[in-house]
């Protein structure tokens, strides 16, 4: 059978226009320029999550569990709002002491954006300062209090990195204390019905920060290699038995005091007193780098059961 061959219906002469040869190029232009940008989004929201990411399990997770129990939670919108506030405040916290803790990273976690060479530090230090303006700017979208409680963690941050407090043991907790303080106030405000504090909500912030301010040395466990080597002056580097001992105390203590103060029932509060007990005795009795590492992940998991106890306050959820 003879093959038939259909004419093409297009002209040559349109196809080999300069006018299709220049849609052409404009086409790949834009592809190439799509691509590039795409390429790069992924490769600096890459880069800001390695910034973020050991602290989804010690800031953005606890301050949360905080917000929602304290408030409390009113809305999936506030809730997601929450986040994306967290989310950026504590972007400028890491930024900010990631610039200035090369060396302890390239010990600890040479994966992160400085050691790993994903970015300079000059461009650290600039993007640090920029962030400084979105989080103020985002913070005024809400009223001129969470502008404050911003501007406070800024200058928390200031008085840690660059004014030497990350290496005294008294002035880094005090810093650590400003710290959460801020991310719970500012979680709490926007997460609440009126977004404003009352008096539970104040007193559970008060509380919260005694508690970190004794605790805290709980992260410096398994940093010890990092922070000699920084020069910094830590708990667990300043009395090696002591710190642990006293962890296991407070650990224990906080647990049967929160408890109590809150007034939860009998099973929540043997429940937190056990977990407590387990905590405490992991930092005491495991003392070696992976066990230290895994001790500050269930840490924070008891962190987040005692920054919950104030919702009993609020519905009685937790009588039994």
């Amino acid at each position: 059978m003879a093959r038939i061959v259909m004419p093409s219906l297009t002209p040559h002469y349109i196809n080999n226009s300069p006018w299709s040869v220049s849609v052409n190029l404009t086409f790949s232009k834009v592809e190439d320029f799509l691509l590039q940008f795409f390429s790069a989004v992924k490769y600096h929201l890459h880069t800001a999550i390695l910034f973020t990411w050991t602290d989804y399990k010690t800031i953005f997770l606890p301050i949360t569990a905080f917000a929602c129990a304290t408030a409390p939670v009113q809305s999936l919108s506030s809730l997601f709002q929450c986040w994306i506030w967290i989310w950026f405040h504590l972007l400028l916290c890491n930024v900010s002491n990631q610039a200035r803790s090369c060396e302890e990273d390239k010990v600890n976690r040479p994966w992160r954006p400085l050691p790993s060479g994903r970015i300079t530090e000059s461009q650290a230090i600039a993007l640090r300062w920029a962030i400084v303006v979105l989080c103020v700017f985002w913070s005024s979208i809400y009223d001129q209090e969470l502008v404050l409680t911003t501007l406070g963690l800024v200058a928390t941050t200031f008085i840690y990195d660059e004014l030497g407090a990350a290496s005294h043991i008294v002035g880094k907790n005090f810093c650590n204390i400003g710290g959460y303080a801020s991310f719970e106030v500012g979680a709490t405000t926007i997460i609440g019905a009126n977004h404003a504090m009352d008096f539970v909500s104040v007193t559970a912030v008060i509380i919260s920060g005694i508690l970190i301010f004794t605790t805290i040395q709980a992260q410096d466990f398994p940093d010890v290699e990092g922070d000699k080597a920084l020069g910094r002056m830590t708990f667990p580097i300043y009395a090696p038995e002591f710190s642990r001992a006293f962890t296991l105390f407070a650990t224990v203590a906080w647990s049967i005091f929160l408890s109590w103060f809150w007034g939860v029932g009998p099973i929540s509060t043997t429940f937190l007193v056990i977990f407590g007990i387990y905590v405490g005795m992991r930092y005491y009795l495991w003392r070696n780098l992976e066990a230290d590492k895994k001790s500050y992940l269930i840490f924070n998991a008891w962190l987040m059961a005692a920054h919950v106890l104030p919702l009993h306050a609020r519905t009685s959820v937790l009588a039994f």
